[in-house]
């Protein structure tokens, strides 16, 4: 099948490197080319230094990141590794760590860059320990996965063989971070874009696997992400979904009037007999509840990596059971479902 014709995206590729591989890394793959029609123009609006006071400072850390040749790179373990210490020096590693800290907060990981360990505010790994033996296996498969953040979870995927991992999230220092990332890791096939879902075009039926991670919560429909999220899988794809939930019956939600763990864009959190119900009406079958686990500060908590509140400052001192709103502290539950 010939290259694609997008020659609109070539300014960009010039603009930003860390997206010249996208192009020949989706080719011949027919279904994804409305997403490479579209993502010229969405670039564009995403890097507009006019909308973004950080992106000067931002994109100048990425300039200054040194250039090593990574002796070796292993995807495959909690901390991504990228390098060797013996690959540079103490002087070089200082210089890696102090301006990956300038990209602060970050939220996901843990990374290992060049003897450099990034310490994150989530320990991203324990998630992926509850799912990665009770997926399909993602060997050959392309993968989506929505609400990235900086793409630890994009780095697992890529660890597990897939042949194309695409990443969405429209928070901008998400996506610089793992850009910053790439920078190390080189030419993989593992590509974070700055959207959102609802900038991804409707119906593409191009995705093995998709992953919402963290997402659902914060979606004012809940099921129009559901169906949106059926919309991305090929038929006989997997949807991988992580979110909050509370115990309780199939007609039990928890609609919070407020923030919740000082939050303040938390719409719904259904009981899991609630969300298999949702799951059900928006036409996904072979539901399975894989696990059910209760979120405490071991898996998120403050960092030198990220040193704003965390998890601990959010639950109420008194009974860590409730959140400082009284309501029940957070748990969450991964489902697998077919389209």
């Amino acid at each position: 099948m010939p290259m694609h014709e997008a020659s609109p995206f070539v300014r960009y590729n010039q603009a930003m490197p860390n997206y010249a591989t996208f192009l020949p890394d989706i080719n011949g793959q027919p279904a994804l080319y409305p997403l490479l029609d579209a993502l010229p123009g969405k670039l564009a609006q995403a890097f507009d230094p006019s909308t973004h006071g950080d992106l000067s400072r931002w994109q100048d850390v990425l300039a200054r990141l040194p250039v090593l040749q990574a002796s070796r790179i292993d995807l495959d373990a909690d901390a991504p590794g990228i390098g060797l210490p013996g690959d540079s020096n103490a002087d070089i590693r200082q210089a890696i760590e102090g301006q990956l800290k300038k990209l602060h907060p970050w939220r996901k990981g843990p990374y290992l860059v060049h003897g450099v360990h990034i310490d994150s505010e989530w320990r991203s790994d324990l998630k992926w320990r509850r799912l990665s033996g009770h997926i399909e296996p993602l060997r050959g498969r392309t993968v989506l996965d929505v609400g990235c953040g900086n793409g630890y979870h994009c780095w697992r995927m890529a660890g597990m063989r897939a042949k194309l991992v695409i990443g969405i999230d429209p928070t901008l220092l998400s996506v610089i971070q793992f850009q910053a990332i790439k920078h190390f890791a080189g030419e993989c096939p593992v590509h974070v874009l700055p959207l959102g879902i609802e900038e991804m075009p409707g119906k593409l039926a191009a995705f093995d696997t998709v992953f919402s991670m963290g997402v659902l919560y914060h979606r004012r429909s809940p099921l129009d992400h559901l169906l949106e999220l059926r919309g991305l899988l090929r038929t006989g794809g997997e949807l991988v979904l992580e979110t909050l939930v509370i115990h309780g019956g199939e007609r039990e939600v928890l609609i919070p009037e407020g923030r919740y763990a000082r939050m303040r864009n938390v719409w719904f959190i259904p009981s899991c007999a609630m969300l298999e119900g949702w799951l059900k009406r928006c036409g996904f079958r072979d539901i399975r509840l894989l696990d059910v686990t209760q979120t405490t500060p071991t898996e998120q908590r403050a960092t030198d990596w990220m040193r704003f509140q965390s998890l601990q400052d959010c639950l109420d001192p008194a009974d860590p059971a409730l959140t400082v709103e009284g309501l029940p502290s957070p748990v969450r539950a991964i489902f697998l479902a077919k389209n």
